[in-house]
C-alpha cells in the first residue's frame, strides 16, 4: 500500500449531524431520554449515546409514560407520533429536513387523491415513515419492480401517481425510473427527493473506486446509504472491503494493493473515520521503514554510480543557493545545478523565498557533463509536463482547479493554472451574457477542465459548471438549516415598490418595506440599494414553494418600547406637527410614534379647522390623554395646557337660538356625535 486517498465528501451528512446534536443537547438537558428506533445506523455512535443516557426503544408499547422521546433521523409517521404525544411524552424532533420535505409531499399527494410510488426499500424506517402520511401508496426497490407493477395492470399507467425516493437512492435509480415513467405514464408527477449530499457522496465515491486498486467502505451493514456506496464502488472496483470501524480493517489484504481509496456513509461521526484513516496511515509508514531498512550497502552503492540521461527525473537535496542557481546533491558522483529562474513566477518571488537549504526537489534531467562531473537540470520543465498530466487527470476526472484570471478577450478569459494557460469562453464565465468580463481580471476562481489538447496546447475550462454546483449546494444547505430567527448575511438584489429581495447566499428572500425601517417610508430606495450588504434575519418561511420572508430593522430599536419606557399618561412632550385632517392632528412624539391631537384638544375656543392654529411642521408642547398598549395609540391634548377659557357671557334664553347655546362633540372622522359632557354641565 503506496497511496491513501480519502473522499472530501465521507462522513456524517447535514441530518445525521443534526440528529446527534439535538440527541447531545436533550441529553444534556434532561439527563436522559429514549430514541424511538435507532436515532442514525451507526452502532458505535449509539453505543456512544447510550453511555450518555439515550436509551433506543423500537416499540411504541415499551416506551414508559411522560418520557423525553427523540424521534430519529428517519423519521415516524403521524399517528407515531400523536401515539407518543397521548403517553405524555416530551418528543424532540430529530427527523431529517429532507425526509420532512417526503413526508409534506406524501400528505399532499393524499390530499390530491394521487397514488404515492416510493422507490426504496419496504422495510427501511424512513419508508415505513413516508408511507404513513399517504395510505393509498406503493414500494418498489428499483425501476425494474416499477416497471413490472406498471405492466402488471395497463390501466395503471394512465392513473394519477407521483413517484419519491428514498432520500439515500442512488442517481442512477433515479435515471431509469424517471425515464420509464415519462415513457409510459400520461398523469405522473416526479418528484427528485434524493438528498443532493447522498447524490455527491456516490459521484464521488464512484469517481474515487474508478483510479483505485481498492476502496473501503466505512458504513453500518444496516445502513441503507452505506450499502448503496458499496454497490456503486463494486461496479467500478472489483476490491471492495466493507467495515464498520477501524478494528474491522484487514491489513493483510490491503497491503497487497498501491492505491486504495477511502469513503465513508452519512451516518459515520468524523472520529470513526480519523481511526481508519490513521491506521492505513500508520501501516503505510511501517512498510515505508521496512522497505527502507531492507536496502543493503551493495545497493546503496549501486544507487551511487547509477548513470543518468537526459530527459531522466531526478530527486536532490538543496546543498546550496546563489543569485544564479540552485545546486542539488544527487547521491551521485556529479553535482546538479538548477537555474533560479524555476524557481520565480514573475512577481518578484525568489528562490530562497520558496526554497531551503536541506529541501529535497525534484528537477529533470537537461545536459550531463561528465568531464567537469556537473548536471544541468531544470524543475521548470519536470513542473509542466506534470502540470499538463494534472490537467488531463482533471478533465477526465472532473476535479476542479484553481487559476488566475490573467486576460480578457473578446470570446472569453485566459485563466492561469499551474502556469498553464486555460481559455474560458465568455458563455463558461459564470457571469451574465451582457456583464463586463473585466471585472474578473487577476481574480483567483475555480473551474473544471472540460478540454485538453496536448498537441495544440489548448486547454478549455468552465468556471461557470463549478459556480453552479456549488450555488446549489449553498441553497441546499440554507433550505436544510433555515429557521425563524435566523441571522445572514445578504446582499441587495433588486427593489420593487413593496419592498427589497435580499441574497442571502443563493436564495433570495424579500424584506418588506414595513420591515426595512421603524420610521415612516413610502419605498424602499429611502433605506436601502442595490448592491447594499445588510444583515437580516428569518421572519418566516415556505420551503415548499421557495419563500422566505426576511426582517431588517432591529427589533431593540422599536421606536414604541422607547416610547413606552419614557412616556406615560400625563406626560407633556414636546411633539412636531406631521399631518393635518378635518378632525384634528397628528403630531410625532419620538421618530416612528405619533399621537393624534382631536380638533377639540386644539385650543380652548372653538376652531373650525386644525389649520386656523397649527401648521405641519410647528413644535408645540402637548399633554398625553390615553395611551391604547394593544393598538400602539397616543392621544394628545394642547387644549388641557392651555390656560382656561374666559366664562362665557350670559345671554337671555330667548336671544340665542338652542343650535348656538349647545357644544356638540365631534367624532374623529368630523362627524357630530351629541352634545358634549361640558355642555351638560353649563
Amino acid at each position: 500500500m503506496k497511496e491513501l486517498l480519502i473522499a472530501e465528501s465521507a462522513g456524517f451528512c447535514v441530518g445525521v449531524d443534526r440528529s446527534v446534536a439535538l440527541a447531545e443537547e436533550t441529553l444534556s438537558r434532561y439527563g436522559k431520554a429514549v430514541s424511538y428506533g435507532e436515532l442514525i445506523h451507526n452502532r458505535d455512535e449509539i453505543a456512544r449515546l447510550e453511555e450518555r443516557g439515550l436509551k433506543t426503544i423500537d416499540c411504541i408499547d415499551d416506551i414508559p409514560d411522560s418520557s423525553v422521546v427523540i424521534i430519529r433521523a428517519h423519521g415516524i409517521g403521524r399517528e407515531e407520533e400523536n401515539a407518543l404525544r397521548s403517553k405524555g411524552c416530551t418528543v424532540v424532533d430529530g427527523t431529517c429536513g429532507r425526509v420532512k420535505l417526503v413526508h409534506r409531499i406524501a400528505e399532499r399527494t393524499e390530499n390530491e387523491g394521487r397514488k404515492l410510488i416510493i422507490v426504496g426499500d419496504k422495510n427501511h424506517p424512513e419508508v415505513k415513515g413516508i408511507s404513513a402520511y399517504c395510505r393509498d401508496h406503493v414500494v418498489v426497490s428499483d425501476n425494474t419492480e416499477l416497471e413490472n407493477w406498471l405492466n402488471a395492470d395497463t390501466g395503471r399507467c394512465d392513473e394519477p401517481i407521483s413517484l419519491v425516493f428514498q432520500t439515500t437512492q442512488t442517481k442512477k435509480v433515479y435515471n431509469f425510473c424517471e425515464n420509464l415513467i415519462k415513457l409510459l405514464c400520461t398523469n405522473a408527477k416526479i418528484f427528485d427527493t434524493i438528498c443532493f449530499a447522498t447524490q455527491t457522496r456516490q459521484a464521488e465515491a464512484a469517481q474515487l473506486s474508478e483510479n483505485c486498486d481498492a476502496m473501503v467502505v466505512v458504513g453500518g451493514k444496516h445502513s441503507a446509504n452505506s450499502r448503496h456506496l458499496v454497490r456503486i464502488c463494486s461496479d467500478k472496483c472489483s476490491n471492495v472491503f466493507f467495515i464498520e470501524n477501524a478494528d474491522e480493517l484487514d491489513m493483510q489484504s490491503l497491503v497487497a494493493f498501491d492505491t486504495i481509496g477511502v469513503t465513508a456513509g452519512a451516518s459515520v461521526p468524523d472520529c470513526i473515520l480519523k481511526e481508519v484513516k490513521q491506521k492505513m496511515c500508520e501501516e503505510i509508514k511501517e512498510m515505508t521503514n521496512a522497505v527502507e531498512t531492507e536496502k543493503s550497502f551493495a545497493e546503496l552503492l549501486e544507487e551511487s554510480i547509477k548513470p543518468i540521461y537526459n530527459g531522466d527525473t531526478v530527486k536532490g537535496i538543496v546543498v546550496a543557493i546563489t543569485q544564479t542557481e540552485v545546486t542539488v546533491d544527487l547521491g551521485i558522483k556529479h553535482s546538479g545545478y538548477i537555474p533560479v529562474e524555476d524557481f520565480e513566477d514573475g512577481t518578484g518571488v525568489k528562490a530562497a523565498d520558496v526554497i531551503s537549504i536541506g529541501d529535497e526537489v525534484a528537477a529533470c534531467v537537461v545536459r550531463v557533463n561528465d568531464v567537469e562531473g556537473t548536471v544541468m537540470l531544470s524543475k521548470r520543465r519536470l513542473d509542466a509536463v506534470k502540470n499538463w498530466t494534472d490537467l488531463e487527470e482533471a478533465a477526465e476526472n472532473g476535479t476542479v482547479v484553481e487559476g488566475t484570471v490573467t486576460e480578457v478577450n473578446k470570446g472569453g478569459v485566459v485563466v492561469s493554472v499551474k502556469g498553464i494557460r486555460v481559455f474560458v469562453p465568455g458563455s463558461q464565465s459564470g457571469l451574465p451574457k451582457d456583464a463586463d468580463m473585466e471585472q474578473l481580471l487577476k481574480q483567483t476562481v475555480r473551474l473544471r477542465i472540460r478540454e485538453v489538447n496536448k498537441g495544440r496546447k489548448r486547454v478549455v475550462g468552465s468556471i461557470r459548471d463549478v459556480s453552479a454546483k456549488e450555488r446549489h449546494e449553498r441553497i441546499a444547505k440554507i433550505w436544510d438549516e433555515i429557521e425563524v430567527g435566523k441571522k445572514y448575511e445578504g446582499t441587495v438584489k433588486s427593489l420593487t415598490s413593496y419592498g427589497a429581495f435580499v441574497d442571502i447566499g443563493g436564495v433570495d428572500g424579500m424584506v418588506h418595506v414595513s420591515e426595512l425601517s421603524w420610521k415612516r417610508i413610502t419605498k424602499p430606495s429611502e433605506v436601502v440599494a442595490v448592491g447594499d450588504k445588510l444583515e437580516v434575519y428569518v421572519i418566516s418561511f415556505d420551503k415548499e414553494n421557495r419563500k422566505i420572508s426576511l426582517g431588517y430593522k432591529d427589533p431593540a430599536e422599536n421606536p414604541w418600547t422607547k416610547f413606552m419606557s419614557v412616556y406615560s399618561v400625563d406626560s407633556v412632550a414636546s411633539v412636531t406637527i406631521v399631518k393635518l385632517m378635518e378632525f384634528g392632528a397628528f403630531a410625532e412624539v419620538v421618530p416612528g410614534v405619533d399621537g393624534l391631537i382631536h380638533i377639540s384638544q386644539i385650543a380652548n375656543r372653538r376652531i373650525a379647522k386644525p389649520g386656523e392654529v397649527l401648521n405641519v411642521g410647528d413644535v408645540v408642547d402637548a399633554k398625553i390623554t390615553a395611551i391604547d398598549e394593544e393598538k400602539h395609540k397616543v392621544s394628545l391634548s394642547i387644549r388641557a395646557l392651555s390656560e382656561p377659557a374666559p366664562a362665557p357671557v350670559k345671554v337671555e334664553e330667548e336671544e340665542v337660538a338652542e343650535s348656538d347655546a349647545l357644544v356638540y362633540e365631534i367624532s374623529e372622522t368630523g362627524e357630530t356625535t351629541g352634545i358634549a359632557p361640558e355642555a351638560d354641565a353649563e
